[in-house]
């Protein structure tokens, strides 16, 4: 997920550069509303491993 908002990212830097504002708002917006819910699931996702702990025997 962060790779997507890095994508966007970058596709929002290159229209910068090329002049296209509107294209590099839109992107810059989608960048951060991903990054915010990739950093949400992985604070979820170790909040739920931490409450869960390791509940499996290795032999």
């Amino acid at each position: 997920m962060l790779g997507w908002a890095l994508t966007f990212l970058v596709i929002a830097l290159i229209a910068a550069v090329l002049g296209f504002g509107g294209i590099a708002g839109t992107a810059i917006e989608i960048a951060k509303i991903i990054f915010v819910v990739a950093i949400i699931l992985f604070v979820v996702s170790a909040v739920v491993g931490l409450l869960r702990g390791r509940s499996g025997r290795v032999p």
